[in-house]
């Protein structure tokens, strides 16, 4: 039986990786197909080869984005708390570099289940060693999670908050102080 011999042609002119790059340099808020397309130098229609619409392109995005702020270490049950802030400060540079990024993912939508799961898993793994049970774990990423999130986001598209308002560094000390969250005394 002979073996098939690989089919010659053109490289493809397109991937993944290069559409996602042209993606972090556009503002997400804003961004349609056919800007990405015309960044890339392709019809709009290649593009749809390969990624099926904006909602997989952002997903694709966000896939890149964690995997960029997830620290490489694991936290332990003594650097928690520490492990949590170098989480928030990726988050901080790596959401804030991308434009709309940070407000993209602050506005009410569908996130990449894959990507934020990872994230999210992540996080609630750091609170169960903080030595709380899982609900409050669970409950302390989602207070976490909006409150950088948030801050963010309203930082990324100027949102005037007065001129007070607080530094992140500050705001994040407050955050994790009182992170992971207990059930309230009776």
């Amino acid at each position: 039986m002979k073996a098939k011999t690989p089919r010659l042609g053109r490289p493809a002119r397109l991937s993944r990786e290069q559409i996602v790059e042209a993606a972090l340099g556009c503002d997400l808020r804003t961004v349609t197909m056919r800007d990405i397309a015309e960044r890339l130098g392709v019809s709009h229609s290649a593009l749809y080869r390969w990624v099926g619409n904006r909602d997989e392109l952002l997903d694709l995005v966000s896939e890149v984005v964690v995997e960029r702020i997830l620290p490489t270490a694991e936290p332990t049950a003594d650097t928690w708390r520490e492990w949590l802030s170098d989480l928030a400060w990726r988050m901080h540079d790596q959401f804030l570099a991308v434009p709309g990024y940070a407000a993209h993912v602050a506005m009410p939508h569908r996130h990449n289940p894959h990507a934020f799961g990872r994230l999210r898993d992540r996080v609630v793994s750091a609170f169960e060693l903080a030595g709380v049970s899982d609900d409050m774990a669970k409950q302390s990423w989602h207070i976490f999670g909006l409150g950088v999130v948030q801050w963010l986001g309203a930082q990324q598209i100027g949102h005037d908050i007065g001129p007070d308002a607080p530094r992140f560094d500050l705001f994040l000390d407050v955050l994790l102080r009182g992170l992971p969250a207990q059930e309230p005394s009776s």
